[in-house]
């Protein structure tokens, strides 16, 4: 994915102005609808301060969950109004909707440096049609449209992409400039060797991503369920591993496609394996050969670990996502933490997205070390894939 200029906020006068900035505040809540991850709303602040500095009224507006185009209390985003209260020690009012006469009198009283956060825009259907007529009506509560989410670029819904025709003056917030700034450093202008780390249950969920990498990186590791599948394409039996019986032909055509291109494809030579997924199952670490029939494999070995590690020593580029194992099971944990340690001990440059691949990075207090961590695991995955991102694409046209 080719991505051509985009107008940054700091690029933008935004004094008096009513800023309508289009942030991803799609957190998790336990029962009592306390946010029990922040990332997400902190990784919009650089945006939201530098607004208030430049004496702008801030409309911010957000999706949560998953609501059925209706009004859900469940998915009010209340708790987030509180919680950035907090972290900005101003007061953040909540709108009782997105759109409509009450939304807009609350915006007609705003004075400079007040912030409104609109009331969940997926309780309307037409958000995620990116219905016109919606985007028009969101557009008619500001002068500026700043979009700051990069984990919906992927997504054509109305809050980023049928908006942005309404609205004179149009441009990404500083989280959307990191993602993209890393996003070139990763895969358009590399320094190299560059090496693709890639994990997770499913080959079919990371197919295209794999079919690009391939064209573009020096060395490519797979672990985590997707592995078997390839191992099975070599000839291996694996037990009861998750295998996709349908890619297998798939898999064929890869790991020859990275012959071709002289790609070191790696992948593990031994695993924890067990008789069934559950954390009090009785575990073995077993060679890729001698994994037993009725067993499966779910985490790399620690012949694997140090092999993937050893052979990150000369990257100048390390982008990873998905996890090694079934990491939030302790018994198959110690894989993917192997790999947040080789990237944060590692002196390249270290990309890592995807929400698992996020977690396993925090449980081990290792976010400072990693040069970036993406917040968008759908929207990290489709540039992975090297496919254009409809909310960025739009930018680009008014940039």
């Amino acid at each position: 994915m080719a991505i051509k200029y985009i107008k940054y906020i700091d690029k933008i006068n935004l004094k008096g102005k009513r800023v309508l900035i289009r942030v991803d505040f799609n957190v998790p809540l336990d029962e009592n609808k306390n946010i029990t991850d922040g990332t997400r709303i902190r990784g919009a602040l650089p945006t939201i301060n530098y607004a208030i500095k430049q004496d702008a009224k801030i409309i911010l507006m957000s999706h949560l969950g998953r609501p059925k185009g209706k009004p859900e209390p469940e998915f009010s985003l209340l708790p987030v109004a509180k919680y950035l209260s907090q972290v900005l020690q101003k007061k953040v009012i909540l709108a009782p909707d997105c759109i409509g006469p009450e939304v807009e009198k609350l915006v007609s009283e705003m004075q400079p440096r007040d912030i409104l956060l609109l009331e969940n825009l997926r309780f309307h259907p037409e958000e995620e049609k990116n219905d016109r007529e919606f985007g028009r009506k969101l557009a008619n509560l500001a002068d500026v449209y700043i979009n700051d989410a990069f984990g919906t670029a992927h997504r054509a819904h109305a809050s980023n992409v049928a908006v942005v025709e309404f609205v004179k003056e149009c441009g990404g917030g500083f989280l959307m400039k990191n993602e993209i700034e890393y996003f070139r450093k990763a895969m358009v202008e590399p320094a190299r060797p560059l090496v693709a780390i890639m994990g997770g249950a499913k080959v079919s969920e990371k197919l295209d991503a794999l079919e690009n990498l391939i064209q573009k990186v020096d060395k490519i590791f797979i672990g985590g369920g997707m592995a078997f599948t390839f191992l099975k394409a070599q000839g291996y039996e694996v037990g009861k591993s998750l295998v996709e019986g349908e890619l297998i032909e798939t898999a064929k055509r890869i790991l020859a496609k990275a012959k071709e291109r002289k790609v070191a494809l790696l992948l593990p030579v031994d695993c924890v394996a067990a008789y069934q997924l559950d954390p009090r199952a009785s575990t073995k670490i077993t060679s890729i050969q001698e994994i037993p029939p009725e067993w499966m494999g779910l985490d790399i070995g620690p012949a694997t670990q140090v092999l993937f590690t050893e052979s990150l020593a000369d990257a100048k580029t390390i982008v990873w996502n998905g996890p090694m194992g079934v990491f939030e099971m302790e018994p198959f944990s110690k894989g993917t933490f192997a790999m947040v340690k080789a990237l944060a001990e590692s002196s390249a440059l270290t990309i890592v997205g995807g929400g698992d691949t996020d977690v396993a990075v925090h449980k081990l207090n290792a976010a400072d070390k990693i040069s970036y961590i993406s917040t968008g695991g759908g929207a990290f995955i489709e540039i992975l894939k090297g496919k254009p991102l409809p909310a960025i694409s739009v930018l680009e046209r008014t940039g």
